[in-house]
């Protein structure tokens, strides 16, 4: 008998979020798929992309691949039903966890108001053990989770000139090995394929053959599925929030 718990359900009785992360394509190797099944829903949902990925794409200058990247990410988004995609123009690659990050998040947050705050992994790995998690989402990820504390406390950045939030419920970090919670994304599934497609010069510069979106979807989607007993899933770990 396996001793992997299984996962529990996200609550869905929220209608509006926002997803910060740190580069064109981070939501999409894992959360599109959620995404779309929420978008289907009714929900709203903005994507806030805190860099353009510019340093992503070995062969292309960053000035140009700022361009692209963000012409794919609005492409992508549009397949699951996103049309509001910020970029906040932070240096790719070289972005710090402080007070200068959280601040750029926290008018963010108080700018859109959502219900409930969509990130990514933060943690050091990937899989709890040796897949190294990349330094930007692991700053962005941690800014995200006080920012949203930040935000409503109309004490903390007042200069912003915008009225506190205090009505996030929780912060939602994809792909964490961490997580015990998930959603079913069987039925939006494709879409979430297609949403990372879309970053067709980022694949593209990974080199040809080295990866396949549609199996390595097929094997993060499968794996959760089994935990959460649907076909395909995507996993979450979940932050309650506490002003105080």
């Amino acid at each position: 008998m396996s001793d992997i718990a299984p996962y529990e359900p996200l609550t869905e009785d929220w209608q509006r979020a926002l997803a910060v992360v740190a580069h064109p394509d981070d939501l999409e190797f894992g959360a599109a798929g959620a995404v779309a099944r929420w978008t289907a829903q009714g929900k709203e949902i903005v994507y806030c992309l805190v860099t353009s990925g510019e340093a992503g794409i070995d062969g292309l200058a960053p000035d140009e691949t700022k361009v692209v990247r963000e012409a794919e990410q609005r492409a992508s988004a549009g397949v699951v039903g996103v049309s509001e995609v910020e970029f906040l123009g932070l240096p790719d690659g070289i972005l710090e966890y402080g007070v200068a990050l959280r601040r750029e998040i926290t008018a963010v947050v108080r700018r859109h108001r959502p219900d409930i705050v969509i990130t990514n992994n933060f943690r050091d790995t990937w899989d709890g053990a040796e897949a190294l998690n990349q330094a930007d989402h692991i700053a962005t990820g941690r800014a995200t989770l006080d920012a949203v504390r930040d935000a409503g406390n109309r004490w903390i950045f007042p200069e912003q000139g915008l009225e506190p939030w205090n009505k996030v419920r929780q912060v939602w970090a994809a792909g964490s090995p961490d997580g015990r919670h998930a959603v079913d994304i069987t039925g939006t599934f494709d879409r979430g394929i297609e949403s990372l497609q879309a970053h067709e010069a980022y694949l593209r510069g990974l080199g040809e053959g080295v990866f396949d979106p549609e199996e390595f979807l097929e094997g993060i989607g499968r794996a959760a599925g089994t935990r959460l007993g649907t076909r395909y899933a995507a996993p979450f770990e979940v932050f309650t929030i506490n002003l105080f």
